[in-house]
This record gives C-alpha cells, structure tokens and sequence, in this order.
C-alpha cells in the first residue's frame, strides 16, 4: 500500500474525475472511496479508478492524508460527526460542494476547523455520475479553496499543490466572499434561466409556436436550464440569503430597465447593453465553467443533396469528430445555416482552417 492515501465518499461526477485525474498525476497514490451506490463502487474498481471501495466509512480512513466529500451538498455534512474521529492530525478534510458557508459552519460547530478546507472545482457538466468522470475535466478551471481560520498554512500549501498537479487553478476566498460571488454568477443564472424558459413555456401559444422557433440567444442563455433539479434545490437551499440579495439587486435592475423602456429613454437603454457588451467581453474565455464551453462554427451551405455529407467527409478524412451538427432554423441572430459542434477546441481550430481552405464561408463564435 502506498504512503500517500487518498479517501472519497461519494463518487460521482466531480469526485470520479478528482479521482482519475489524482490517478494520473500520482500514480502511487492509494485511493479509497465509500458510496452508496455498490454500482458505482464497482464500476470504480473494474475501472481502476480506485483501488479499494469500503461498505462503510471504518477505520481505513484514519489512514487517509486527504479525505474528499464528494456527496451532494446537504449530504455532505451528514458525514462529518462519522469522520472526527478517524481524523489523524495531519489529515486534510475537503469537500466539493457548490456553497461553502453552510458546511464551514457545521464543521465549526464540531471542532474540526484545523483539518477543513472546503473546496469548489468550478467544472462539470449537464451529465451525471461516475461513468461520465473524466481525467481532464479540471484541467484550466478555477478551484477554490476556502481555508478555515485555524487551519495551518502547511495543510493549505499541501492542498494547494495536490490542486496545481491535477492542472487546475487554484484560487483562495473565505467561504462567505465564495458564496456571495457564486450566488452572482452561478446560483442567480440558474435560477432566471429556469424562470425564463417556464416563461416561455407559460406565454407559448397553443400551437407551441415559441417552441418550434427558439433558437440563438434564447438557447445560449438558458441552456443551464437543463441542469438537475435536485442539485439546484439543494445549492440554493444552502445559499438562500445571498441568493435572495443578489436577487432584489436583479429585480431592481430590471425595474430599471423597464421604466426606460417605457419612457422612451434610448439613452438608457443603449447603456445598459453597451456596459454589458464591455464587461462580458473583458471575461476570459480560458476557464472552464460548471457546464462545458461549446467549440462550435457556423457555415454557409446552399441546400442541396449531398451538402452536408461533403463536408463532414472532408473532416471525417482528416480525423476530425464532430460531436453534433445540424440545421439552423432561427437565423434572426445567427449568420450561417449550418451549425457544427466539436468535443474540443483543438478540433474547432483545425476544422475551421481546414473548411476555409475548401472554400467555406465560416462564423466563429
């Protein structure tokens, strides 16, 4: 058994690829892990993904120099008073979970702030479970370390590291500046994404017309929409107060907006969508999100038989995977007809030379 040991509760999505990617940057680490779920401890196992799968959290964990809890989020803390006395000293107990002040506060209230540093891997994706973990799914995304008080710098510089090894960018908050700036940026688009297409849905006509016609900017903005339900609950059970301020300054930008628009105010309006164009374009577009950035081009096509079958044979023959493609029916805020998606941007930058030199009209964006 290795010197170096590893413990998981909780293996799915985010923990299997903390997991694959702990595998491939230390190959002598040994990995343990408890789930519910005997299918995904046996999947872990016949994967290799983990070296032994424990019935219950026991003793081996005592031996563990890292303990990961990757269960959902009000599940996670269940976990704790079973742990404290398992801990060794120089243990690190982490956590994944999307709010971080909720769990900080149990962990204080238990006396375990000297082994707990919460953790935020902002990467994920609309699927699910440990089937769908990959190696490089941290790979270029923010993870945010959220030390508590009496945490040592030794353990945070040790955690630190393990998180530069997996190629992810470390980022150190207090849990409440992490919870406050992910109800703004994560939590709050989750929410009006949701409201926005039940709005849609409650305002569509009976021949469902909204429906058939959604596309471009409706598509972009709530695609998070598709999220699980289950895991939004809980995430905005966990970090309601600053959900609900973020939201009132939400609601009183929008009153805003209406009231110019109402009076006539083009002055207002042409600012509120100039502000917003600079800042949007000031984000990087390098990190990767909860949900995976889409590697997309957009072509013109003439309709006609066989378009399309020519030129996925000319990315075909030149190794390129394409992951989707079709038809763009709403060209309102879209340039091409035809819309090409690619599993990574390598692949977008290639088949975007290689349709350019046959003569493609090609769109980025």
């Amino acid at each position: 058994m290795s010197d170096f040991m590893i413990g998981f509760i909780g293996l799915g999505l985010i923990g299997g690829s903390i997991a694959k990617a702990i595998r491939y940057a230390t190959p002598s680490a040994y990995l343990i892990a408890h789930t519910r779920s005997r299918q995904t401890m046996d999947y872990a196992l016949e994967n290799h993904i983990i070296d032994e799968a424990c019935e219950e959290v026991d003793e081996r964990f005592s031996k563990c120099d890292f303990i990961f809890l990757c269960a959902p989020v009000e599940s996670n803390a269940s976990y704790l008073k079973l742990l404290k006395p398992l801990l060794k000293e120089s243990c690190i107990l982490t956590d994944v979970g999307s709010t971080k002040t909720d769990i900080h506060q149990k962990v204080s209230e238990l006396g375990m702030e000297k082994n707990f540093i919460g953790g935020h891997p902002m990467a994920g994706s609309e699927k699910t479970g440990i089937a769908n973990s990959k190696r490089i799914l941290l790979e270029n995304a923010y993870y945010v370390l959220t030390p508590t008080e009496q945490v040592s710098q030794d353990k945070l510089k040790r955690y630190y590291d393990l998180v530069l090894s997996l190629k992810a960018l470390p980022l150190i908050l207090t849990c409440q500046k992490h919870d406050f700036a992910t109800a703004a940026i994560s939590h709050l688009p989750h929410v009006i994404a949701a409201s926005l297409v039940n709005l849609v849905k409650d305002c569509d006509f009976s021949d469902g017309v909204m429906k058939r016609i959604a596309a471009g900017g409706f598509k972009d903005i709530t695609r998070i929409a598709s999220s699980s339900p289950e895991m939004w609950e809980q995430i905005c059970s966990t970090n309601e107060a600053n959900i609900v301020h973020i939201l009132d300054e939400y609601i009183e930008s929008l009153l805003a907006t209406r009231e110019a628009l109402a009076d006539h105010d083009t002055a207002a309006i042409h600012k509120l969508f100039a502000d917003a164009r600079e800042y949007r374009d000031s984000i990087s577009d390098t990190s990767r999100g909860p949900l995976p950035k889409s590697y997309s081009l957009y072509c013109d096509m003439v309709d006609e038989a066989g378009g399309i079958a020519s030129l996925a044979t000319i990315l075909a023959t030149n190794g390129i995977s394409i992951k989707n493609i079709g038809i763009v029916h709403n060209r309102e805020f879209e340039d091409a007809v035809l819309h090409v998606e690619f599993y990574e941007q390598p692949a977008l930058k290639q088949a975007v030379e290689l349709l350019r030199r046959y003569r493609y009209t090609i769109y980025e964006r």
